[in-house]
């Protein structure tokens, strides 16, 4: 998070057991439509992780860690693994932003990520989620480098699928961070996108990560692609594997630009499904 040609299925390497599905009723390779029902995966790409969120309880501890404290960004959470901050219900999983005096900040949320459990290389990354909104909040899924505590950030490599601040709720932004751009130096590469109210109806963030590019989508459209400029990892650290991080931040260096509405809490993350796929 804003601080932050081979065949791809020989470059999909998963930490975790084959885990396909995590409870739900929508078959492997299908897409739930707002209206329920399931359309197929695109021609060409095999599901090879998901979670459906269809155990209430905990996020599942086989695909997800908790991130606990504060992380960084001058972020005004504690980041906690209480169930009134992540949980499971009703076939999706909730990540709640709360007013309340935590281990000496005033709210508290919450931050899921695969790291060691499932990492990969190349692939297809979709979650259909139901955004928060209101001044302060700042929730994003994003991908960072599995090696970042060897090479640091952002040497790792960042890929944010989406990215919102609720002063400017319609925007969806995705981006990248490397070396050489990244938003400390003012040189990162992002493209945005209008969303009608992403508060009140779930939609499909997306990336599509290749050899010589990621591309970015929101319900199948693309509307930012990076290149691989062949200039090495400094432009490019993106031929390591990287895992996934889910989380709902508040306030912070992007988020609190406009301060913090207090009135709205909780603010709540919805997330009907994380999918991976990888090409045959």
């Amino acid at each position: 998070m804003p601080a932050h040609p081979r065949p791809l299925a020989a470059c999909l390497a998963f930490l975790l057991a084959p885990a396909v599905a995590c409870g739900g009723d929508s078959p492997p390779g299908s897409t739930p439509t707002p209206g329920g029902s399931a359309t197929p995966a695109a021609s060409g790409w095999t599901l090879v992780f998901s979670d459906e969120f269809g155990v209430p309880g905990s996020p599942d501890p086989a695909r997800w860690n908790h991130e606990i404290g504060y992380i960084a960004n001058d972020e005004k959470q504690y980041y906690t693994s209480r169930s009134e901050n992540a949980r499971v219900e009703g076939g999706t999983l909730v990540l709640e932003a709360r007013r309340e005096r935590w281990m000496g900040y005033d709210y508290t949320s919450a931050r899921l990520n695969t790291k060691g459990r499932a990492e990969f290389v190349y692939g297809k990354v979709e979650i259909r989620a139901k955004l928060p909104t209101g001044r302060g909040t700042w929730p994003a899924l994003w991908m960072l480098g599995a090696n970042i505590d060897q090479a640091g950030w952002p040497a790792c490599g960042e890929t944010d699928i989406m990215e919102n601040v609720g002063y400017d709720p319609q925007t969806i932004v995705a981006s990248v961070h490397t070396a050489a751009y990244n938003h400390v130096q003012g040189t990162q590469k992002n493209a945005t996108i209008t969303v009608a109210a992403p508060w009140a109806d779930f939609h499909v963030y997306a990336a599509e990560w290749y050899p010589d590019r990621i591309d970015a989508f929101v319900d199948g459209q693309k509307y930012f692609t990076f290149r691989n400029e062949g200039t090495g990892s400094r432009t490019w650290p993106f031929d390591k594997p990287q895992f996934l991080i889910l989380n709902l931040a508040i306030g912070g260096t992007w988020g609190g630009q406009k301060g913090i509405d207090d009135s709205l809490f909780p603010h709540r993350l919805v997330i009907d499904y994380v999918r991976v796929y990888q090409q045959r």
